[in-house]
């Protein structure tokens, strides 16, 4: 039986509609605001839960029955609807509060009513070529020690000086008792993620990221650099030296965050945090689990943690030591280290790895070998001497997934997994993201032609999905259904205790087909639930 975490409780009786013109971050025309954080820290990671994650809301473990990691789907109604509908309701990210800390200070350059400072972006435009690319990530030491940046060079005169200015503003607000989150102007917004002792920024021109989505994509970079130097390394270094160059430790490893970088700008996984799985058939997936279980099992598999199998980014299965259990996070940071690194292609490997949020101060040591062409099988242990008896578990895992023919049924699904809502008998809805929340998993159609010929505008759906996902999550006043219309679609997005949904349709569809579209597409996933997700995590 498995075990799996319950979802934090969403009141049912509160509804939303959310305006086009509310949904738009705040933004002075011709003048830059700084906001500032109150104490509620956001990392850009919602804590998901399910046999692939042991965190809740105060990181404590709870345990159901393993009949609660069916999908349960309540019906939508219209007074639901008509409920979310409300056009007095307003909109307003979780994190743009205005801090206590910012209404005591005194400075006069600085407006503590709404805790934003005023600054001149008159040559913030002016530089070389590197300057004009659209996103741009840095990390910094407390020092202002330039670590990584994503275009141009660290030892470039511009970079350590700019670096030197985004270590002065975290200062300034430091010194008032307070941390930095953005600075957004009418053409770029800049985000910070302090975290000691590193600094990140990020900064991205307009319509491509919003601040939320930023912040997501710092907080893995963060985790990024923690999967290679573990957070009491990073911890005791700077103690000993605060102007260390971390650069030597993270020397061959800039191409895991570049990639990351990269992935993060179209793949939806990271702001789910949830990981896609290939379709398969339950028995197959089970033969894959229990050759795993049979090989690295017993006395042996006490030297095994977890054991991933995945094939062009998708997870096909993941087996786990009973009592313990992996983020979507620290997946996804085994997903890049393996997408990122070609060489794994040509023989097994044996490399450390830290997951963050497994464990933030050791590491694992993974082996990494590709069984077939596609398919990737990954083995983490925590004995650094284990490469040769995880070698010959490999050899025989290989032998009997022959043996029954589950190499083919993969490569099969593999080419034949893509869907669109045509083929689902569902042309009213023209592209959707669907999570469990219950196993941390996602499913999502081929978008609709209009969204396919331009990428540009899935990564806009994106943007809104992020939005409206971030006003379910607001503490002091979380909604539970959402519709939003403009122009170019309608978006319904709906979280429940089992899963959340963002549906995309036509800008005109009358709600009662919106309605019947929607409930016909939770009655498909319903049927299709064992191929689609994980619902049970097999253990050692």
């Amino acid at each position: 039986m498995s075990e799996v975490l319950k979802e934090p409780i969403f009141d049912e009786n509160t509804n939303v509609n959310v305006k086009e013109e509310n949904m738009v971050p705040y933004e002075e025309k011709g003048r830059t605001t700084v906001d500032s954080q109150d104490g509620t820290d956001f990392d850009g990671d919602e804590v998901t839960q399910g046999p692939f994650s042991s965190l809740s809301f105060e990181d404590k473990e709870i345990s159901t029955s393993g009949s609660e990691n069916k999908l349960s789907h309540p019906q939508l109604d219209e007074a639901a609807l008509q409920n979310a509908s409300s056009d007095e309701e307003d909109f307003h990210d979780a994190r743009d509060k205005v801090s206590p800390a910012a209404s005591s200070a005194s400075d006069p350059s600085v407006s503590r009513a709404s805790s934003t400072t005023t600054i001149s972006t008159q040559n913030l435009d002016s530089g070389p070529s590197w300057i004009e690319h659209p996103k741009h990530i840095f990390v910094l030491s407390e020092a202002g020690k330039p670590i990584y940046t994503l275009c141009g060079d660290e030892d470039n005169d511009q970079t350590v000086a700019l670096c030197g200015v985004m270590q002065a503003l975290v200062s300034y607000v430091a010194d008032n008792d307070d941390s930095i989150r953005s600075i957004r102007m009418a053409d770029t917004a800049i985000v910070f993620l302090v975290r000691s002792p590193l600094i990140l920024v990020g900064t991205c021109r307009p319509h491509r990221l919003t601040t939320q989505q930023l912040t997501v994509q710092l907080t893995y970079i963060y985790n990024q650099i923690l999967s290679i130097v573990t957070l009491n390394q990073l911890n005791k270094i700077f103690e000993q030296k605060r102007n260390y160059d971390l650069r030597k430790m993270l020397a061959g490893s800039e191409r895991l965050i570049n990639h990351l970088s990269t992935s993060m700008d179209t793949d939806p996984a990271f702001f789910l945090s949830a990981v896609r799985c290939l379709p398969l058939a339950p028995n197959v997936r089970d033969v894959v689990s229990e050759s795993i279980i049979r090989y690295c099992g017993g006395k042996k598999g006490k030297k095994v943690v977890f054991s991933v199998v995945m094939a062009r980014n998708q997870l096909i299965t993941l087996v786990r030591m009973k009592n313990h259990f992996i983020h979507p996070a620290d997946l996804h940071l085994i997903f890049n280290l393996v997408n990122a690194t070609e060489s794994f292609k040509d023989s097994e490997s044996w490399t450390p790895i830290c997951l963050p949020k497994f464990e933030s101060s050791g590491f694992l040591h993974a082996h990494v070998s590709y069984i077939s062409e596609d398919i990737c099988l990954v083995l983490l242990s925590v004995d650094r001497n284990a490469f040769f008896e995880l070698s010959e578990a490999r050899v025989k895992i290989l032998e009997r997934l022959e043996r029954h023919n589950i190499i083919t049924a993969i490569k099969t699904s593999l080419d034949t997994s893509e869907y669109d809502c045509e083929s689902l008998d569902l042309p009213e809805i023209r592209y959707f993201l669907y999570k469990s929340r219950t196993s941390a998993q996602f499913t999502s159609p081929v978008p609709a032609l209009c969204y396919r010929s331009n990428p540009q505008q899935i990564n806009r759906l994106h943007s809104r999905f992020l939005t409206i996902q971030n006003r379910f999550l607001v503490a002091s006043r979380p909604v539970k259904l959402c519709y939003f219309s403009t122009s170019n679609e309608t978006i319904l997005g709906w979280i429940t205790q089992s899963f959340e949904l963002f549906a995309v349709l036509p800008p005109t569809m009358a709600k009662i087909t919106v309605l019947t579209a929607v409930n016909k597409l939770l009655r498909w996933i319903k049927k299709e639930e064992e191929r689609f997700f994980i619902l049970t995590a097999p253990t050692f």
